[in-house]
């Protein structure tokens, strides 16, 4: 499923040139890929916002002038605060072909006995476009202390597979650094007055 979004070419590029769509109510973008020339736009902010509050990715976007480009978000840009969006790249796609894109996941959850520490923050995957995520969570609970999670390990939803190596270590469940001196002094302790 994919959102229309209605944007008009710019002509002025530049941070000056931005700066005064911002104030518009406008956000700059750019749609790439595909082997056709960058194309500088600007959208409407709100309605950019209301899809993405939706979770959407995948856009029909209509340049005045230019026709349809059917694209996805490839990186959206925040001000230093993190609160308003800045720019937004997407990349041009062709629905029912299958792309490779980098995913964010999303760790939920506690892992048994240990602390979860990831090791990448995305997981590439190849699907088409309609069935790509915005993220994928990654349910810690179900790893224990000691153990690696690999790519393989990573449930992906239907309709979306693996696109880097199975193999790949994705994070790591390791013990808490405090939970073994205490086991090691309580032992210890427990020994000397017997």
């Amino acid at each position: 499923m994919s959102s229309e979004l209605k944007a008009t070419k710019r002509d002025r590029v530049g941070s000056r040139a931005a700066r005064a769509l911002r104030a518009q109510g406008r956000i700059p973008a750019s749609i790439q890929g595909q082997e056709k020339d960058n194309l500088d736009v600007s959208l409407e902010a709100a309605a950019f916002l209301a899809a993405r509050r939706h979770h959407e990715s995948l856009f029909d976007i209509e340049v005045a002038g230019a026709g349809v480009e059917t694209a996805m978000v490839r990186e959206i840009q925040y001000d230093a605060f993190g609160d308003n969006v800045i720019h937004v790249e997407f990349r041009r796609v062709v629905r029912g072909v299958a792309i490779e894109s980098d995913v964010e996941l999303h760790f939920v959850g506690m892992s048994r006995g240990g602390v979860l520490t990831p090791l990448h923050r995305t997981i590439t995957i190849r699907a088409i476009p309609s069935k790509i995520p915005d993220e994928i969570e990654v349910d810690a609970s179900l790893f224990s202390e000691g153990q690696t999670i690999l790519a393989s390990d990573i449930k992906l939803p239907d309709g979306v597979e693996l696109a880097m190596a199975a193999d790949e270590h994705m994070a790591v469940v390791a013990g808490a650094a405090g939970a073994e001196e205490s086991d090691e002094e309580v032992e210890e302790s427990g020994t000397g007055e017997a």
